[in-house]
């Protein structure tokens, strides 16, 4: 069974920064693209960042190119998110994904992704 937990979130102001972690256990292969996904209070689930299984190819949101980095660990499908310069409207519950999808593909799609956390919250005040 594939378990996918996530930590880190907090509340702080705005302008500083979090990071976010992420790890999927219960997978035989080491190597699937990841990513994280946020929804706010009465929006819609978006994606915030993707990466391929290689880590060699990744997907950022708009809102959020140039603050916002996902890396992968050295450990066996562990994901980070650091958020950098963070503004109010990053407020959301944040999610880890994991896809079956390896090599150099970066899905984009939450149906692309088959396992997800529970969630970690990230409060930016003004």
């Amino acid at each position: 069974q594939v378990q996918v937990m996530e930590s880190g979130g907090d509340s702080v102001q705005a302008g500083r920064s979090l990071r976010l972690s992420c790890t999927a256990s219960g997978l035989t292969y080491n190597g699937y693209a990841m990513g994280w996904f946020r929804q706010g209070l009465g929006k819609e689930r978006e994606g915030v960042a993707t990466i391929s299984g290689r880590g060699d190819n990744i997907y950022y949101t708009d809102s959020v190119k140039g603050r916002f980095t996902i890396s992968r660990g050295n450990a066996t499908n562990t994901v980070y998110l650091q958020m950098n310069s963070l503004k109010p409207e990053d407020t959301a519950m944040y999610y880890c994904a994991v896809s079956r999808l390896p090599g150099s593909y970066v899905p984009r799609a939450a149906a692309e992704f088959r396992d997800w956390g529970q969630g970690t919250q990230v409060t930016v005040s003004s």
